[in-house]
């Protein structure tokens, strides 16, 4: 059975999903051309599933929508222009208002594209499993990943009833992720969740692995069952996806939800800005070194090794850096010879172009 292209309508307003009078503004165009605004609540490839004020609806994505630039294709969070459904006919998405906020990890394609996991969030929930040992590395690149999208993030250690001491973990993850609020929660004993809601404000989504109390963290935020839960294998420690897509959900004491599958992979794209931000101590130390392109390897004068031989800095946080600056540069390299590669196959279009036009003009 095909699905209605409106659904019932629900008692939310746009404003619950975040319109305000900025959006108002950027969508004047749009309204004297006769289109609706919407916000996308699930994006699948041709058609997605938007909140608009008359409820819900479900629109088509014209082929052409992001066509060679995954990062411009609609996704869960983006504030949409619709054309209002016509007879028998599905409403059409005609445009993607500007984003405010982005969060971009690199595709898991072979491509040097990146893929936006979410659009317009204002606050990033980094899950850490208290039941697991620490991956700091993963944390520190989930942190990046947070920073360049512009949003707060805060980094939510769950599953504290499963931990001997979880003060002293969240003090030793608060060292890994500076300029973040570091929370201790349990979804069983509910520590720490009156806390965790009052701090939480706008486009909330929640970013971790399978296993790490996302969605059990995500129904205490919703204050119901909504979000399907599954249990974390006994041999290695790690969960199954029961988050299979990416949706909005409107929060009862305001704001809106965004649940994602766990990540296996998150790759870094073009987040030197986030990286700077999560490795902050080493971003300061290095103002002090004697040459401001100083790699921090083997170099005289360097501020941030004299830093980890005196025990400021970890050895592990500043390969942590390094490892990851070599990610974002490769990736972004990738990325320049795309463009590369594209100019230059449009330059070879157009030659081709030229050659059978001059070559028609001879024969006649």
């Amino acid at each position: 059975m095909s699905r209605p292209f409106f659904h019932h309508a629900q008692p939310y307003s746009l404003a619950d999903y975040g319109w305000d009078e900025a959006y108002e503004r950027a969508f004047a165009p749009h309204h004297a051309a006769g289109l609706i605004p919407a916000r996308i609540v699930r994006a699948e490839r041709g058609s997605c599933e938007a909140i608009t004020a008359a409820g819900i609806v479900r629109a088509q994505i014209p082929r052409t929508t992001g066509q060679g630039d995954p990062l411009s294709a609609p996704c869960t969070g983006d504030w949409a222009a619709l054309h209002p459904s016509a007879t028998g006919h599905a409403p059409v998405l005609d445009a993607v208002l500007e984003r405010r906020t982005a969060l971009v990890r690199s595709s898991a394609s072979r491509t040097s594209h990146g893929q936006v996991l979410a659009a317009n969030v204002d606050t990033v929930v980094v899950t850490v499993s208290l039941a697991s040992p620490l991956n700091h590395a993963r944390t520190e690149r989930m942190l990046a990943l947070s920073w360049e999208s512009g949003a707060r993030p805060f980094v939510v250690l769950t599953k504290a009833d499963a931990c001997a001491d979880a003060q002293s973990a969240a003090h030793e993850v608060s060292e890994v992720a500076p300029g973040a609020d570091v929370l201790v929660t349990s979804a069983v004993t509910g520590q720490g969740l009156d806390t965790l809601i009052a701090a939480l404000t706008g486009t909330i989504v929640l970013l971790g692995p399978s296993g790490a109390g996302k969605s059990t963290l995500g129904n205490r935020l919703l204050g119901e069952e909504r979000l399907a839960t599954g249990a974390v294998r006994e041999v290695d420690g790690k969960g199954r996806h029961t988050t299979a897509w990416r949706e909005l959900l409107p929060l009862p004491g305001g704001g809106v939800l965004l649940d994602t599958p766990g990540l296996r992979a998150i790759g870094l794209h073009d987040a030197q800005d986030g990286l700077e931000q999560t490795f902050a101590e080493i971003e300061h130390f290095a103002q002090g070194c004697r040459f401001t392109d100083c790699a921090h390897v083997s170099e005289p004068g360097c501020a941030v090794l004299a830093a980890v031989a005196a025990g400021e800095i970890p050895q592990r946080r500043l390969d942590s850096y390094q490892r990851l600056l070599r990610e974002n540069t490769y990736a972004a390299s990738r990325t320049d010879a795309r463009l590369r590669a594209d100019r230059e196959a449009t330059k070879k279009e157009i030659t081709r172009h030229l050659r059978a036009t001059y070559q028609f003009r001879e024969r006649q």
